[in-house]
């Protein structure tokens, strides 16, 4: 079944969303503070190991330039953040107005950046193997219990975005067969996507930590736009250009 792994993440973000809303509740303010500015510093390491991974890092610039502008004249940001405020209208309660659209939307971007989740998707899709997504699964599973302790139920939400998100990836993969080739993680074009998605990251933790205000799902198509440049360029170098 080529969506294995992601009805598996599915699960463990939901049952990490839901224990880590149910314990928040008991936490102090001053807690929670703390915990989602050690979450913020955390994911900013994180991103920048990500992207200094880089092996051209022009490649990772053209990618948030062009990905920026293509993301704000799509509109990404307000599409998911109009799913988040619907959502919240329905399921919210009272004390959870506020923070449960930035819970869905911060976690929704957090599961679904990294490159675990585009290539965990791809040999699930490609191979039926869900190797890579289960260790995401458990990776999830803490993070979604550590932001849903200070952001609330709106993280558990979050996955939605990851059943839209890497069950299409999944799909589009077992479609496209072998004409993906064999992919890991020393592949060229998953060394940039890695490095760009850790720019996004790295943005995610300015959100994280309130310093600044990034519309980080605007630069989403970035992520796919590393890896198209790198295939372009090597198919060029190959044809003698």
């Amino acid at each position: 079944m080529p969506m294995t792994g992601t009805i598996l993440n599915v699960v463990t973000v939901l049952v990490g969303g839901i224990l880590g809303a149910m314990l928040g509740g008991r936490l102090p303010e001053k807690v929670r503070e703390t915990v989602m500015n050690g979450l913020g510093l955390l994911v900013f390491v994180i991103g920048l190991q990500m992207a200094l991974t880089t092996q051209n890092m022009l490649i990772v610039l053209v990618s948030i330039l062009f990905g920026g502008i293509i993301g704000e004249l799509v509109g990404i940001q307000a599409w998911l953040d109009g799913i988040g405020q619907k959502l919240e209208a329905r399921f919210a309660r009272g004390g959870e107005a506020g923070t449960f659209t930035r819970g869905f939307v911060t976690a929704s971007l957090v599961f679904c950046v990294g490159p675990l989740a585009i290539l965990g998707s791809i040999q699930d899709g490609l191979l039926g193997d869900f190797n890579l997504l289960a260790i995401k699964s458990a990776l999830d599973a803490f993070a979604g219990l550590a932001f849903a302790s200070t952001l609330g139920i709106g993280v558990a939400f979050a996955a939605l975005t990851v059943l839209i998100y890497q069950g299409g990836i999944s799909l589009a993969a077992m479609l496209l067969g072998s004409a993906l080739g064999s992919v890991s993680r020393e592949t060229p074009w998953v060394i940039e996507m890695t490095a760009t998605g850790g720019v996004l990251i790295m943005g995610i933790a300015l959100l994280l930590l309130d310093l600044k205000r990034v519309r980080i799902a605007n630069l989403l198509p970035a992520v796919f736009l590393a890896p198209a440049t790198v295939v372009v360029l090597s198919a060029l170098k190959l044809g003698g250009f």
